[in-house]
């Protein structure tokens, strides 16, 4: 504590008594010019290797695929080990560079600050950007333009990765979150098996989980869909068929024969966040969401009874092939799963 922080401390009443800190000494850096020109380089060093960190991370990227066998760094994933390495390395030589920057040209003698009335007078307030200003000049930053500009470009620079991530988010789905692989004549087969479904194999107040046959067989000319492609599309399309009594269930206008003999197929996504929902309540016609507790009236086209979606379960209109098996009539006429906000409101619902 300096002598004027000592005088002001007794004018001001100050109750706590002298610390007894140490006498300042003055680093080599605060008496040998030389001393912090080679600190100030050692600064801009570690800075601007952060930036050819940073380079290397967009290098890395383009440079190793993702699930290729031959992309592989002592045993490790090549992608994700050069491109955890370059990032690590870009933002620690950052901090690095800073902390050296402290401990060596940043002014580093002790203050005293006295605690004040909460509101802010003018006084304050110009006081506060003196404050500002004098940190400004003693942390040299204007008479250091190398530390700046290395810095500015070092922070600058990891702009770049943000975009390259950003940018692997892939392209925008387009019309994809509204259709799925359903299409007319279509069988509906049994999710594990991928056996067909006869109606006459169905009891009442039985619940079937489905997907489309194209799963399970090259169907037609349809292009066999694989890879990550075909657990999106699988997760689409999945459905639950149920059979219940005729005289319960009461269509809106137009989905009159969207059934078979009391047979409806609804998406299994629920509308809510998307979970998957096969808990199956056949005397109340109700199929429960396990996530949050969203129930959904079968018999009555869907619709939500309880709980936070906001949204009926979109049906698959049914028909029977000439073999006897059910089939898809056409894809759903809505887009399933959960919400989101380009959803058209205009929906359908009894008029």
């Amino acid at each position: 504590m300096s002598t004027t922080d000592r005088d002001l401390a007794q004018v001001e009443g100050d109750p706590i008594a002298d610390p007894g800190l140490p006498a300042h000494l003055p680093r080599a850096t605060d008496v040998d010019e030389a001393a912090s020109r080679r600190a100030e380089r050692q600064v801009a060093m570690l800075f601007g290797l952060s930036s050819v960190f940073t380079v290397l991370f967009i290098v890395a990227y383009f440079a190793f695929g993702v699930g290729d066998d031959l992309d592989t760094f002592l045993g490790f994933g090549a992608s994700n080990l050069f491109l955890g390495l370059t990032l690590g390395m870009a933002l620690l030589l950052i901090g690095v560079g800073t902390i050296h920057w402290a401990r060596k040209l940043m002014a580093d003698h002790e203050i005293v600050e006295y605690r004040h009335a909460a509101a802010s007078t003018p006084e304050d307030r110009e006081e506060t950007v003196g404050i500002l200003q004098t940190g400004l000049e003693e942390s040299q930053i204007g008479r250091r333009p190398l530390i700046r500009n290395s810095l500015l470009g070092a922070v600058g620079l990891l702009v770049a990765p943000a975009g390259v991530l950003l940018w692997d988010l892939g392209p925008t789905p387009g019309n994809k979150l509204n259709t799925t692989v359903w299409r007319e004549g279509m069988r509906v087969v049994q999710d594990i098996s991928g056996t067909p479904i006869r109606p006459e194999d169905m009891e009442v107040g039985q619940l079937v989980n489905g997907e489309p046959e194209i799963f399970f067989n090259d169907v037609g000319d349809e292009e066999q869909i694989e890879g990550h492609e075909l657990l999106v599309e699988k997760a689409k399309a999945a459905v639950v068929i149920v059979r219940m009594d005729p005289a319960d269930v009461t269509p809106w206008p137009g989905r009159e024969d969207w059934g078979v003999d009391g047979i409806l197929c609804y998406s299994k996504i629920c509308t809510h966040v998307g979970c998957p929902i096969s808990l199956w309540e056949q005397t109340t016609h109700d199929l429960l969401c396990p996530c949050h507790q969203s129930t959904f009236d079968l018999a009555d086209n869907g619709k939500v009874v309880f709980g936070p979606a906001a949204r009926h379960l979109p049906q698959l209109p049914l028909a029977v092939d000439d073999e006897g098996y059910l089939i898809a009539r056409s894809d759903f006429t809505e887009a399933v799963g959960p919400s989101f906000w380009e959803r058209d409101n205009d929906e359908p619902g009894p008029e």
